[in-house]
C-alpha cells in the first residue's frame, strides 16, 4: 500500500477581540503578525450598523493582508466583500451559511463554527465551506474542555479533506492540537493576553509548529 501523501503544515489562524477602535489596535497587531507565519486572521468589529462595520475592517485590512495573511471577518456578511476582506467567519453553526455560500464563493472565503454536533459538522462540511471550527469560545466567552476538542479534531482529520481549524485556550494546547490533526491553530486570548506580550506569543507558536514539521 502507497504512503499517504504527508500533511501540509499546521498554519497559525490569529482571532482579535472584539474591536471597536482599530488605530488603537494596529501596533500591536503589527507586532503579532510580524513575529511569525501566520495564515489567517478573523477579525470581530464592533460597530452599530454596516457602513461602521465597513469603516472598520477598511482600516484593519491593509495590515492584515500586507503581512500575507488573509482577513476574514466574524459577521456582517453585508460589507465583508465591498470593505475588502477575504471572506466571512459564522459562528452559528448553519446560520446564515447557505446566503453565504451563494454570495461568496468562490472568490471568498467562508468559514464555519458554533458547530454543536458531529452531525451538523458533516452537514457544514458537504455545504462546501473552507473550513471548520473547533473549540472556538461559547457566547459568554468560556471556552470548551480541550479534551473535547482534542477528540472532534481527531475524528474530523481521520475522515475529512475539508480543513479544520482548531481553537487553543493557550499555547501549552498548540502541539497537542497539532498533533490531533488540525490544519490551523485558532490563537486567541492565548496571544493578545500573554504575560510576554502577543508578539512573543505568536513567536512562539510558530517556533513549536516549525519545530514539530520538520522533526
Amino acid at each position: 500500500m502507497a504512503d499517504s501523501p504527508p500533511r501540509p503544515p499546521v498554519q497559525i489562524y490569529l482571532v482579535t477581540p472584539a474591536i471597536a477602535d482599530v488605530a488603537g489596535f494596529l501596533p500591536v497587531l503589527k507586532a503579532a503578525l510580524g513575529a511569525g507565519e501566520v495564515a489567517c486572521v478573523l477579525f470581530t468589529p464592533v460597530a452599530g450598523d454596516d457602513q461602521s462595520a465597513k469603516k472598520l475592517i477598511k482600516e484593519i485590512a491593509p495590515t492584515v493582508q500586507g503581512a500575507g495573511a488573509a482577513l476574514l471577518v466574524s459577521g456582517w456578511p453585508a460589507v465583508v466583500a465591498r470593505a475588502g476582506a477575504d471572506g466571512v467567519h459564522l459562528s452559528d453553526g448553519r446560520k446564515g451559511l447557505t446566503d453565504a455560500l451563494e454570495g461568496f464563493k468562490p472568490e471568498r472565503i467562508v468559514g464555519a463554527g458554533g458547530i454543536r454536533s458531529k452531525d451538523d459538522a458533516m452537514t457544514i462540511a458537504e455545504s462546501g465551506v473552507d473550513y471548520v471550527m473547533f473549540g472556538e469560545p461559547n457566547r459568554d466567552g468560556r471556552l470548551p474542555p480541550l479534551e473535547g476538542v482534542v477528540e472532534r479534531t481527531n475524528w474530523w482529520a481521520e475522515l475529512f479533506e475539508v480543513p479544520c481549524v482548531a481553537f487553543a485556550p493557550d499555547l501549552a494546547a498548540v502541539p497537542v492540537l497539532a498533533d490531533a490533526g488540525a490544519d490551523f491553530i485558532a490563537l486567541g486570548n492565548a496571544v493578545w493576553d500573554h504575560d510576554k506580550g502577543p508578539a512573543e506569543a505568536v513567536a512562539l507558536a510558530d517556533r513549536v509548529l516549525k519545530q514539530r514539521d520538520h522533526a
